[in-house]
C-alpha cells in the first residue's frame, strides 16, 4: 500500500515541545478563556459535540471475514475522563484560536471519543502551539511570530479548574493526553496535583507520545515524584506512558522519543499488557474510505474488498507490542505479524514522512501512537475504574 501523509503532519509535537511545555516560564497580556462557556469545549457530557460521533468499527478478521462492533456511550459512566490533544491545529498563527476545526474534532474522535463508554468525557480547546509554528521551527515552513509555550499550559489550568469546581463533584479522574497534550497535562501534574488532596481522586495518567523517566531500576521518582507506573491493570493513581516504533525501524540515535537518560529510564507500560495480560493489540485504526481521516488512514484492508465503510477497523492478531529497552531507547515495539495466509493488508500506516516522501524514522508510529493500542486503552480504562471505585 502506498503509505502518504500531509506535511503537515510531520510537525506533531515532540519530546522536546513537551519539554519546552514543562518549563515554560514566559508571561502573556492574552485574556483568559472563559471555560464556562461550552463552545470553549470539544466534550462536556451534556454538550458531547466531537466525542458524538460515529464510532462504529469493522472488524476484519484473519480469514477476512468482517463483523459489525457498534458503539455507544455509557450514561451512567462512573469516573471522568479529561483529554488533551496533541498538535493538530492548522491555523496560521503560532498559537491556535479558540475555534475548533475539523482537525481538533477529527482528533478527539480518533483518540479520546471511545473512553466514552467508561467515562464521562471532558476534553478542553485551548491555544496550542500550532502546526504551522512546529513546521517553521523544524525548518519546513515559512516563519512565524514566535508561539506563546506558556499559554498552552495556562489554558488548560484553567479548563481544569473550572472542570473541578463546576463538574467533578469528588470522582475518580482518568487523564489522558498525547504529544503535546500529554506535555501539558505532565506539567499539570508537578504544579497542580502531586502532593495535593485531589491526587486522590486520580484514577490513572495516560500521557502518550511523550517521554516521561524513572530511576533505572524504580517505577516512582523521576519526571513524577509520587505517581508511580502502573505495573498491572488494577493498580489506581499511576502513569501509563509509552512512545511506539516499528519492531524493522527502531529509534534511531537521533530520536527524541524514549530517549533514555543518564541513570533514568524512559517509562513504558504496555497497554495491552496492562489491560488483557498479553501482547496482542486492540488497535482501532482510521479508515480511508471515511470522509475526514487522512492523516493515518489506509484502505483497502483486505484484497478485493473495498467496501468497508466505517470510520474504524480492527484487526485482531495483526498487531503486537511489546515494551524493549536497547540501552539507549525505551519503547514499545509493534510488530505487523505478516501471514501468507491472511488475506488482511500487512501494511499499516502511521509513520510520518519527510517532505521528500521518505520516512522519518525518529519519530516511529508517532501518529498511531493513540490507536495502535485505542482498544487496550478503554478496557484499562474500565479496569482502574473499577478497582478505584472498590477503594472508595
Amino acid at each position: 500500500m502506498n503509505q502518504k501523509h500531509s506535511l503537515l503532519f510531520t510537525a506533531i509535537a515532540t519530546s522536546a515541545c513537551a519539554a519546552i511545555l514543562l518549563s515554560a516560564n514566559s508571561h502573556s497580556a492574552e485574556a483568559k478563556v472563559d471555560f464556562s462557556d461550552s463552545q470553549n469545549w470539544l466534550c462536556l457530557p451534556d454538550n458531547p459535540r466531537a466525542c458524538g460521533a460515529d464510532l462504529n468499527t469493522t472488524i476484519v478478521n484473519n480469514d477476512g471475514s468482517t463483523a459489525l462492533q457498534t458503539w455507544a456511550a455509557r450514561e451512567d459512566a462512573p469516573v471522568d475522563c479529561f483529554y488533551v490533544y496533541p498538535t493538530v491545529s492548522l491555523d496560521t498563527t503560532p498559537n491556535s484560536d479558540m475555534d475548533a476545526g475539523p482537525e481538533e474534532y477529527n482528533v478527539v474522535r480518533s483518540q479520546f471519543a471511545r473512553l466514552g463508554s467508561e467515562c464521562r468525557t471532558f476534553a478542553p480547546l485551548y491555544r496550542q502551539v500550532t502546526l504551522t509554528a512546529l513546521r517553521a521551527n523544524m525548518g519546513g515552513g515559512a516563519q512565524t511570530a514566535t508561539p506563546d509555550r506558556e499559554m498552552p499550559y495556562r489554558d488548560v489550568v484553567d479548563a481544569w479548574n473550572y472542570y473541578l469546581e463546576n463538574h467533578n463533584d469528588g470522582r475518580g479522574i482518568i487523564l489522558i493526553g498525547h504529544s503535546q497534550g500529554a506535555g501539558v497535562l505532565s506539567r499539570l501534574i508537578i504544579n497542580e496535583i502531586e502532593g495535593k488532596d485531589v491526587q486522590s481522586q486520580i484514577v490513572s495518567a495516560m500521557l502518550l507520545g511523550a517521554t516521561a523517566q524513572v530511576p533505572e531500576g524504580n517505577v516512582v521518582g523521576g519526571t513524577f515524584k509520587h505517581m508511580p507506573v502502573c505495573e498491572s491493570g488494577d493498580q489506581t493513581g499511576c502513569i501509563v506512558s509509552y512512545v511506539s516504533f516499528r519492531s524493522d525501524v527502531p529509534p534511531p540515535a537521533t530520536s527524541l522519543f524514549g530517549r533514555n537518560g543518564q541513570g533514568s529510564t524512559a517509562i513504558c507500560t504496555n497497554p495491552a499488557q496492562l489491560a488483557s495480560g498479553h501482547n496482542q493489540l486492540n488497535a482501532h485504526l482510521s479508515n480511508a474510505t471515511v470522509e475526514g481521516f487522512a492523516s493515518n488512514a489506509q484502505s483497502p484492508w483486505v484484497a478485493g474488498n473495498s467496501s468497508i465503510n466505517t470510520p474504524f477497523v480492527s484487526v485482531p492478531g495483526l498487531l503486537t507490542g511489546e515494551c524493549v529497552n536497547n540501552g539507549q531507547f525505551s519503547y514499545l515495539e509493534i510488530t505487523v505479524n505478516a501471514d501468507p495466509s491472511d488475506p488482511r493488508t500487512d501494511t499499516i500506516s502511521g509513520d510520518v514522512m519527510n517532505a521528500d516522501g521518505s520516512i522519518n524514522a525518529g519519530w516511529g508510529l508517532h501518529l498511531i501512537d493513540v490507536n495502535a493500542a485505542m482498544g487496550d486503552l478503554v478496557t484499562l480504562a474500565g479496569r482502574q475504574a473499577r478497582a478505584y471505585l472498590s477503594k472508595q
